[in-house]
């Protein structure tokens, strides 16, 4: 019979959440690595680059790999043997207190994303807690602990469906993986339950993403079984639309599909796809009585020697001296490096903004000829000009963004993923831009912010207004002020490259 210090899983949880906010998983970025190595299509080849990059700068930096640190989501299972030290707290305060130690840690703090009142005020709680906790009673006298970080861009993308018993679960996910967009940064893993009830294949699914890395042993020895043989259609047939890193079209779109399956009601087929971004982060440990969690770094040397070089066509620019007439030059596709000083803003900024100026009251900052990068940066420590910063969903802010062009004097937007038929044609209209960051590079981007300072709604934490000052930061031209998207040319392009392909063989 174990018995268990509550103590060690505080202490395990902490070191666990704080380990897999700068260390991705090893069979992660050996699988980006293949990756990498395999993509024919340079944007895609460049998205990849710098995620492996800020991979590895994150592992030595000890800093975030995604300023979005996520929602902790931790899978405890508890053996029917175990006692504890002390009966004080339940198991969700432990790993509550574990997630606020780790988040407010002063060497290396992670952003607290976590609102209460979801339906209401939405109040930061400012500790990223409470965590989501899902515990099982298991045969034993340990306890076992898989635990993740799960980003917005991502968990937003979350689909379900109850499908007839005699529907394709892999024509589902075929046609519904386009319609999430880019918005959870792709390459990642595809986490799909299947069975059960609803709510339980949500788990399910969630569950599945805390597996190993493994598709390409599968290939190699065969499947062996139905939920198998699923697994590596899906797998050919998503890589096949052409998505591509970051939506930008190319090879790979998923490293890896998981599935898990329950029995269910003969009536009944319910399935949940749940992504897992660029920033996969989870790490798993068990606990026997003789202490915490023993989690043991990886090795620098693991971590793929690639580079990232701008090319001679980049287009370097001042943003403090830039007019339509000069952005009217900017194709889709161009890296261009920004210089100078940009304006921040996510969600709550830009419907306080709103609010505003339906009141007729002046903005509290100048966003003419001004671009604003949709972010909510992790705090700066010792000489940072800001934390990790990398770019949030573009698409959140689409109802917003005929405002801001028509009412505000602003030149352009910089985010992540596509923007929506509206907003594109509110671009074109308004002869502006958007550019697109790296999702899941967020520790390579903040290295090209030098000052930063907050400008406006400090009361809003990580969604108040900044002014970053920045130098040779790398952003695509996403959509240009004609009104052509690079997440449309570009995966269109590459699906068609792909059945070509397919079809000489």
């Amino acid at each position: 019979m174990a018995i268990i210090k509550q103590q060690d899983l505080i202490d395990s949880i902490e070191d666990a959440l704080q380990y897999i906010s700068y260390y991705h998983p090893l069979d992660f970025i050996q699988a980006l690595e293949k990756a990498y190595n395999k993509e024919e299509s340079q944007p895609a080849k460049d998205a990849i680059a710098q995620i492996l990059i800020n991979s590895r700068m994150s592992a030595q930096g000890k800093r975030p790999i995604c300023q979005d640190t996520g929602i902790v989501t931790c899978f405890v299972k508890v053996g029917m043997a175990v006692q504890w030290d002390k009966t004080d707290m339940t198991v969700q305060q432990m790993v509550d207190e574990g997630t606020r130690r780790a988040y407010l840690n002063p060497d290396n703090p992670l952003r607290a994303s976590i609102v209460a009142d979801p339906a209401g005020k939405r109040i930061n709680t400012k500790d990223n807690t409470p965590s989501v906790v899902h515990i099982d009673m298991v045969p034993g006298d340990g306890i076992e602990v898989m635990i993740a970080a799960k980003g917005g861009g991502s968990e937003n993308k979350t689909k379900m469906v109850m499908l007839n018993p005699s529907d394709s679960i892999a024509d589902w996910v075929v046609k519904t993986l386009p319609t999430m967009g880019a918005g959870w940064c792709p390459p990642g893993m595809l986490g799909i339950g299947v069975g059960g009830t609803a709510e339980k294949a949500g788990v399910l699914a969630k569950e599945s993403l805390m597996d190993p890395v493994n598709i390409q042993e599968l290939i190699e020895r065969g499947p062996q079984n139905a939920e198998e043989e699923l697994r590596l259609e899906i797998f050919e047939r998503v890589n096949n639309l052409g998505i591509g890193a970051q939506g930008l079209g190319g090879l790979t779109t998923v490293v890896d599909v998981k599935i898990n399956s329950v029995p269910t009601h003969a009536a009944s087929k319910p399935v949940v796809m749940i992504p897992n971004c660029a920033a996969t982060r989870h790490v798993h440990f068990h606990l026997d009585g003789s202490g915490p969690a023993d989690l043991t770094p990886p090795k620098l040397e693991d971590w793929p020697e690639i580079t990232w070089e701008v090319g001679d066509d980049v287009r370097r620019v001042n943003v403090d001296d830039l007019s339509k007439t000069d952005i009217s030059e900017w194709k889709t596709g161009e890296t261009v490096l920004l210089s100078g000083t940009i304006l921040t803003g996510r969600d709550a900024a830009h419907k306080r903004i709103q609010e505003m100026l339906a009141k007729g009251e002046k903005l509290p900052v100048d966003f003419t000829n001004k671009f604003i990068y949709y972010v909510g940066p992790v705090d700066a420590i010792g000489n940072e000009a800001v934390g990790p910063a990398g770019p949030t969903t573009a698409t959140r802010m689409d109802k917003f963004t005929e405002m801001m062009l028509a009412e505000t004097g602003l030149l352009g937007t910089i985010g992540k993923a596509e923007r929506g038929a509206a907003t594109v044609e509110s671009i074109k209209n308004h002869k502006s831009v958007y550019l697109m960051a790296v999702g899941g590079a967020a520790y390579l981007v903040s290295k090209a912010i030098k000052k930063a300072k907050v400008v406006a709604f400090e009361d809003m934490g990580m969604e108040a207004i900044y002014e970053f000052e920045v130098e040779d930061m790398p952003v695509t031209v996403a959509v240009d002020s004609s009104g052509e998207s690079a997440h449309v040319t570009g995966p269109a392009l590459w699906k068609v490259k792909i059945e070509e392909a397919h079809t000489k063989k």
